[in-house]
């Protein structure tokens, strides 16, 4: 059995987040695959200095916008494919897919669009949420072992954030957000932290104002989903809110395949 750690994190820049430490943390760390989002960047805008560290693959979802969005994965491990989420559908135009197929299973590392307080770009997350879920369900039934996860910008139950009453109107905690969360469990999706800790406070986002990181006024809006037929797979999930270097933190599991 080969134990594998994967690794998600949206670092709010991946140019500002070498800066602050992240090849530190990727070698202290030492995951076999990392899935970075809301990365601001393309490849070739990574100045001397700033490369991927040695015995990582690599690979890049950039938007077309400059410094916005975008998603990276590194492996240890050469995926067999790689798609980027813009070359195989329609409903990824920002940068905020990107899938690696392995011999043992499938993965996307996603970054999940904000609703924000424009109904517009509500509008536009939902519709993605609908259209993600029937791509990763068609893998699924194609015999595809999925893991999917990153920022998924929406916490699903009252547990998952500090201040559930104060944020019920807040795009995040929406109704409407929070039952897409419910249809993705009811078709057979697991929250893999849940599998660990169901009763847990845990969160993965801070905002940057009023000290909410320092007094853990926080949520868990980063999820790591797999199918549910390869729950027992997964040996440990975690949430590292100990690592900071953005309004993030990293969250990720260990299957063993």
């Amino acid at each position: 059995m080969l134990k594998v750690r994967i690794v998600f994190w949206n670092v709010n820049g991946i140019r500002a987040g070498i800066k602050k430490g992240l090849w530190n943390f990727v070698k202290k760390d030492k995951a076999d695959i990392y899935c970075f989002a809301e990365t601001k960047a393309k490849e070739d805008q990574l100045e001397e200095g700033m490369k991927v560290p040695a015995g990582y693959y690599s690979y890049w979802n950039s938007a077309d916008k400059a410094g916005y969005s975008g998603v990276v994965t590194l492996s240890k491990m050469e995926p067999k494919t790689v798609i980027e989420g813009n070359r195989d559908n329609d409903w990824d135009e920002e940068g905020r897919v990107l899938i690696t197929k392995f011999d043992e299973f499938t993965l996307l590392n996603v970054y999940f669009p904000n609703g924000k307080r424009d109904r517009v770009r509500l509008d536009y997350k939902l519709k993605f949420y609908e259209h993600f879920l029937e791509y990763v369900n068609k893998l699924r039934r194609q015999g595809e072992k999925v893991i999917w996860g990153g920022d998924v910008n929406t916490a699903h139950q009252e547990i998952d954030l500090a201040r559930p009453k104060e944020n019920e109107g807040i795009s995040g905690f929406l109704p409407i957000e929070r039952k897409w969360l419910d249809k993705v469990e009811q078709a057979g999706w697991l929250d893999s932290y849940r599998l660990f800790y169901p009763n847990k406070k845990n969160y993965s986002w801070w905002s940057m104002r009023s000290g909410a990181r320092g007094r853990n006024v926080g949520w868990r809006i980063d999820y790591v989903f797999v199918d549910e037929k390869i729950k027992n797979k997964i040996k440990k999930a975690f949430i590292l809110d100990q690592v900071e270097g953005s309004d993030h933190c990293p969250v990720g599991i260990e299957i063993e395949i």
